[in-house]
């Protein structure tokens, strides 16, 4: 069984380094793909009250980035970051010129799950209830949005930081990532993670990282289904800048109907399922979008959209 490995002890519970939930193996397999991140660094910039742990920007496309900002706590979920995060997901969500979310994060590490040093000043039930439950409704509303929330995984993702990428429609990493659910390593099963995982990874495939707590690199992540696409880090934002391309020249009615009906649809049994699908397809088949598309199809020219079609 992996414990706590010495040095990763000794990081975990000192200084800058935050008690982030980055959960340390002894293997070699670890070290030899980890080892970089845990040499000394130079200290990192002061942060002032100021200095936001959620950045967002839009450009004129309509794409939001918003950026985890706290890189000297390897972007931990504290209860702070789950409330920023929350506030920026309700107001996109009535945001009809928002096309794209892209969830981005600084520093070495894109999540470390949640903060530990945190959740360990509060040591009661009632406590973890609330955070937990706070932490749910923020995952749950990345897959309530109605446009599409790519994750652009630069680093490591443990926890509930791997939950999140989870839980991101899509998600392009860096072939330098890593990704754990590594809990179990301090006898905490990462349960609200594996809700995510057993939803976008092959069953026994969630299981084994479950019940492990072991990491596994990026293209494995892509063939178990955690992650879309892989590229080489000075790569990554051009791979996510076609994926974002591909979306947006799409209409956006069409995307939000197809994405509540794609969640929707999976916890139905298939007869109910596809009654749904046929009842939004025929709803959709209504939008001016798809009346639109259709004809350009029939006429063999390029659809005409408007830039920006509205959501239902």
């Amino acid at each position: 069984m992996a414990q706590l490995g010495q040095r990763g002890a000794e990081i975990y519970g000192g200084g800058r380094f935050a008690d982030a939930a980055f959960l340390v193996s002894d293997s070699d397999d670890f070290h030899s793909g980890l080892r970089t991140f845990f040499e000394p660094v130079p200290p990192p910039k002061a942060f002032g009250p100021e200095e936001p742990l959620l950045l967002r920007s839009q450009d004129t496309r309509g794409v939001v980035t918003l950026t985890l900002n706290r890189p000297q706590a390897f972007n931990a979920l504290s209860e702070a970051i789950l409330e920023a995060l929350q506030r920026e997901f309700d107001a996109i969500a009535k945001d009809e010129s928002v096309r794209v979310v892209v969830l981005a994060a600084e520093g070495k590490a894109f999540c470390a799950g949640h903060d530990l040093k945190e959740m360990r000043a509060k040591p009661s039930l009632d406590y973890y209830q609330r955070l937990f439950a706070q932490c749910s409704e923020m995952m749950l509303s990345v897959q309530r949005l109605p446009v599409p929330v790519i994750a652009r995984v630069q680093g490591i993702a443990t926890a509930a930081g791997c939950q999140l990428v989870a839980m991101c429609d899509l998600a392009v990493a860096a072939s330098t990532a890593k990704f754990a659910v590594s809990g179990v390593n301090l006898g905490l099963f990462c349960s609200a993670p594996g809700v995510a995982l057993a939803r976008n990874v092959l069953r026994k495939a969630a299981f084994e990282m479950l019940v492990t707590g072991e990491f596994i690199s990026a293209e494995e992540a892509k063939m178990r289904g955690l992650i879309n696409r892989v590229a080489e880090p000075e790569q990554l934002d051009a791979e996510l800048e076609k994926l974002v391309t591909s979306i947006i020249s799409k209409p956006r009615v069409a995307v939000a109907m197809g994405k509540e009906l794609f969640y929707r649809q999976i916890e139905l049994g298939i007869g109910a399922a596809y009654e749904a699908a046929g009842q939004t397809m025929a709803c959709n088949m209504m939008d001016e979008a798809a009346l639109e598309g259709v004809q350009a199809f029939i006429d063999k020219r390029p659809p005409r959209w408007s830039q920006r079609a509205k959501a239902p």
